[in-house]
C-alpha cells in the first residue's frame, strides 16, 4: 500500500522520526518498503556502545511497522572488514594472532575453544543472541558474502572509473584537522564510543599508492593481506595489477572478474546508501567532523553513485556505571549479553528508548541498578493507573513491546532491591529463597519462585557477578555476646521492642514500620510520627546497632529484607541481650 505520512500526536523522539522517515520514504520511494540500516563489524566484543547503533533505527522502523507499513532494517555485518589487531585481554587468543592482521575477518580463526568457525562469526554470535533477547527484528547482510558473490561488481568499475572525481572529493577534506584524540579513561568510567568497530574507524582511502588514486583494495592472492597495492588499472579491460607489501606478490587480474576485495570505507559506505536505498541510519558524534565518514559520503553518494544520504541523527555516547567484575574473555569491555545477565530485555531497550539519540547516558552495572529498577516499577505503576505522561508512556510501550508482541515480562516483578538482597543472604538457596519471598505479602504469598523470574535470575547474577566478595552479606552464626553486655539499658529496651513485635509485623511492610517505628517510641512519640532531624540520627544509630548484630558491619540490605531472610527464631537468638 502506499506510504501516507502521518502526524504523531505522541512526543516522543521515536515518533518524531518516524515521521520524516515516512514522508522522506513516500517522496523517494513511494511504495516501496522503507529502508533504514545499522553497521556492525564483529571485529571482537560488539558492546553496548554500539548497541545504539542497533536500536536507533530499530525503535523508528518499530513505530513505522506499528502503523501498518513495510519496513526493513538492514544490519550490515562488516565481516571482510581487515582484522586490524590482536584485541588485548579477549580468552583464547594470544600473540600469535598478530600474523592474520590485514585479512578479512571471516579469514581469520576464532578464539580458542570456540564453536565458530571463524573470527567474525565467534562475535557475531553472542550479539545475534542479545538481538533476539531484545526482540530487534532485521535483515542482516553478511559484507563478505555480499563482496565475494560479486553483488557489487558494477558498484566497483562505476567507482574506479570515476576514481579522479572520487579522489577530488576527498581531497577537499585531507588537509582539514580531524577531532581531538580521546583521553583514556577506566571502563568504568568509559564513554563507550557508539561507532566504534562499526566500519567507522580510520581506514586507507587509497590515496596512498604511487600509481595514483584507487578506490578499491584488492586481499592478496597469495597471503590473503590486504597490504597490497594497486599500481595500475585499465577502464576498458578492467585489468588492475598490484602487489603485496606482505609478501611481494603481484598479479594482474580483471576486475570484472574478480571478487577478493572491497571498496575503501569513505566510499563502500555511501555505494551501500545507494544500492539498499537507505533512508535512515544514525551514526556515532565522531561523524559530525569535517572529513568524517558520514559527511564526505553525502557528496559521493550524490555525486559519484546517483543516490540521496540517508536521514542521519548523531547518536551520543553509551557510559558504563561501575563493573566490579568482567570476563577477560570480553576484553574488559560491556556487552548487550552482559547487560542481559544483570537486567530484563524491556529494562534495557528503556534505556534507549527513552533518552533521545543525541542525549548520553549511563548503563548501570553497580549499586545505581537497584534505582533504576525503583524508577522502571514506578513508571509501570503510573502507565498503571493512568498518571503517566504521553513521552514516558511512549517509552515504555516501546520497551515492552514490538509491532510483532509483548516480550516475556515477570509475572510478579518483586523489587530488584529486594531480591538481590534476599540472593544474597540465601546464597541463592531456592526453598529459602521462596520462604522468605512469600514472606513479603503474607496475604498474597509467591507460590513458586517461577513467578519472580526472569527478574530474580537477573538479581542473582547481579550479586554473583558485579558485588565484589567483601561487599556480600554474610549472617553471623553466633551472637555478639560483647557488643550485646555492653549496650546502656536504652538499647536493650529498643532491642526488646522490635523482638516484641516481630510477630504482629512479620511481613515486609510490617517490618519496616517496626524497624522504623522503634526510635520513636524510645523518644516517646507514636509509631506514625513524622520524622525530626534528631530522630533520624536516633534511627541510623539503632539500624546501625542491628546491622552490627546481625551482620558485623555498620551496613546491609534494607533491614525489613535483611530480618525477613534472617528469620525470627534467627533474629531472636543474635538479638536477645
Amino acid at each position: 500500500m502506499p506510504i501516507v505520512a502521518q502526524s504523531s500526536t505522541e512526543t516522543d523522539w521515536v515518533s518524531r522520526f518516524a515521521d520524516e522517515v515516512i514522508a522522506e520514504s513516500e517522496r523517494r520511494a513511494p511504495g516501496k518498503p522503507v529502508v533504514v540500516a545499522s553497521g556492525l563489524s564483529p571485529s571482537g566484543p560488539i558492546h553496548l556502545g554500539n548497541l545504539r547503533e542497533v536500536m536507533t533505527p530499530h525503535l523508528v522502523a518499530d513505530e513505522i511497522r506499528r502503523r501498518g507499513h513495510e519496513v526493513r532494517h538492514l544490519i550490515s555485518w562488516d565481516d571482510y572488514d581487515r582484522y586490524r589487531k590482536v584485541p588485548a585481554g579477549v580468552e583464547g587468543i594470544d600473540e600469535s594472532w598478530a600474523e592474520h592482521i590485514g585479512k578479512p575477518l571471516t579469514s581469520v580463526p576464532a578464539p580458542a575453544g570456540s564453536a565458530h568457525p571463524n573470527w567474525a562469526e565467534h562475535f557475531k554470535a553472542a550479539m545475534t543472541a542479545a538481538l533476539d533477547e531484545l526482540g530487534v527484528e532485521y535483515d542482516g547482510i553478511s559484507q563478505t558474502e555480499q563482496y565475494t558473490s560479486g553483488a557489487y561488481r558494477e558498484q566497483i568499475l562505476h567507482a574506479m572509473k570515476h576514481r579522479g572525481d572520487i579522489d577530488a572529493i576527498l581531497d577537499q577534506y585531507r588537509t582539514k584537522k580531524g577531532p581531538a584524540k580521546k583521553s583514556q579513561k577506566p571502563v568504568d568510567e568509559a564513554e563507550l564510543e557508539a561507532a566504534e568497530g562499526s566500519g567507522a574507524a580510520a581506514e586507507d582511502d587509497g590515496s596512498g599508492g604511487a600509481g595514483g588514486y584507487y578506490p578499491y583494495k584488492p586481499y592478496c592472492g597469495q597471503c590473503g593481506k590486504d597490504l597490497t597495492t594497486v599500481t595500475s588499472y585499465d577502464d576498458g579491460t578492467t585489468e588492475l595489477a598490484y602487489t603485496c607489501t606482505a609478501c611481494a606478490f603481484s598479479e594482474t587480474v580483471r576486475l570484472s572478474e574478480f571478487n577478493r576485495g572491497k571498496l575503501v570505507w569513505k566510499v563502500d559506505w555511501p555505494m551501500r546508501w545507494a544500492y539498499e536505498g537507505v533512508i535512515f541510519e544514525p551514526s556515532g558524534v565522531d561523524h559530525s567532523s569535517p572529513g568524517s565518514s558520514f559527511v564526505v559520503g553525502g557528496q559521493i553518494v550524490r555525486d559519484i553513485f546517483d543516490g540521496v544520504q540517508p536521514i542521519g541523527p548523531m547518536y551520543a555516547f553509551v557510559g558504563i556505571s561501575g563493573m566490579a567484575k568482567m570476563s577477560s574473555s570480553r576484553g574488559g569491555v560491556p556487552t548487550p549479553a552482559d547487560a542481559l545477565k544483570i537486567m530484563e530485555a524491556p529494562l534495557l531497550r528503556w534505556l534507549y528508548a527513552r533518552r533521545r539519540p543525541n542525549q548520553s547516558f549511563k548503563i548501570a552495572f553497580d549499586q545505581e541498578i537497584q534505582r533504576l529498577y525503583d524508577e522502571w516499577d514506578k513508571l509501570a505503576a503510573k502507565v498503571e493507573d493512568g498518571s503517566v505522561l504521553p513521552a514516558d508512556a511512549a517509552a515504555y510501550s516501546r520497551a515492552v513491546r514490538t509491532a510483532a508482541g509483548e516480550l516475556p515480562r515477570t509475572p510478579r516483578p518483586l523489587p530488584y532491591r529486594t531480591l538481590a538482597s534476599v540472593v544474597d543472604i540465601t546464597g541463592g538457596h531456592d526453598e529459602q529463597t521462596l520462604r522468605i519471598l512469600s514472606d513479603l505479602d503474607p496475604a498474597n504469598p509467591l507460590s513458586s519462585l517461577d513467578e519472580a523470574r526472569p527478574r530474580l535470575d537477573r538479581a542473582e547474577n547481579w550479586i554473583t557477578t558485579q558485588v565484589p566478595a567483601d561487599q556480600r552479606t554474610v549472617v553471623r552464626a553466633e551472637p555478639d555476646t560483647e557488643l550485646l553486655a555492653s549496650l546502656d539499658d536504652e538499647g536493650r529496651e529498643s532491642l526488646r521492642l522490635l523482638l516484641e513485635g516481630l510477630d504482629t509485623h512479620w511481613s515486609l511492610d510490617g517490618l519496616t514500620t517496626l524497624v522504623y517505628g522503634v526510635p520513636k517510641v524510645m523518644a516517646g512519640l507514636e509509631p506514625d510520627a513524622k520524622p525530626t532531624p534528631e530522630l533520624k540520627t536516633a534511627q541510623r544509630s539503632f539500624f546501625a546497632l542491628l546491622y552490627r548484630l546481625l551482620v558485623g558491619r555498620e551496613t546491609g540490605p534494607r533491614l525489613p529484607t535483611l530480618l525477613l531472610a534472617v528469620g525470627a527464631d534467627r533474629v531472636r537468638k543474635l538479638l536477645a541481650a
